[in-house]
């Protein structure tokens, strides 16, 4: 099993496994899904990528891991903390992305708050940002649930994107 790097009352984060390559390229090639972020990704090229991760012998400090709901055990998300440059910039990005179907029920807040929180503690980091397409509500209030407050809008290669931040000391929104 991959090495757990957070957990919540109802998933497990934790790194990449060998099997959960095709479920997280599928998730990465749903319209739906990736709508506000630059539509859907090329399945094999996204597989290739998911196969390479698997077979680091070290795992990265900042990565995108698999999300396992505990009540069926089944993949329902890829979370995490990228390393971007943005405007010249290096930050760390939390992203979330959760199954459709699960949508609306408080998956990504929790995901986030379980990345934030072990980017925190865990990893010292004392800044987060968030990307987030300026029509993508449902993100937007994840983000500020999470304690992320919008910055600035940048351009990106889709298009003009919203930036928030979290900083170490400021406190979620209740």
């Amino acid at each position: 099993m991959g090495r757990r790097i957070a957990e919540t009352e109802r998933m497990i984060i934790r790194t990449h496994e060998a099997a959960d390559v095709e479920p997280l390229a599928r998730l990465w090639c749903d319209p739906t899904e990736t709508t506000y972020m630059g539509g859907p990704r090329d399945f094999g090229r996204v597989c290739e990528s998911i196969r390479e991760d698997v077979a680091l012998p070290e795992q990265p400090t900042f990565d995108l891991w698999t999300v396992i709901e505990k009540a069926t055990g089944e993949l329902i998300g890829h979370c995490g903390l990228l390393d971007k440059e943005i405007e010249g910039h290096p930050e760390i990005e939390l992203v979330y992305l959760v199954v459709p179907r699960l949508w609306g029920r408080g998956y990504a807040t929790e995901a986030g708050e379980a990345i934030k929180n072990h980017a925190l503690m865990s990893l010292a980091c004392d800044r987060l940002v968030a990307l987030i397409h300026p029509q993508n509500r449902a993100s937007v209030r994840v983000a500020e649930k999470l304690g992320f407050r919008f910055d600035h809008s940048v351009e990106r290669q889709h298009g003009t994107m919203h930036l928030y931040v979290a900083a170490a000391d400021k406190p979620p929104i209740d």
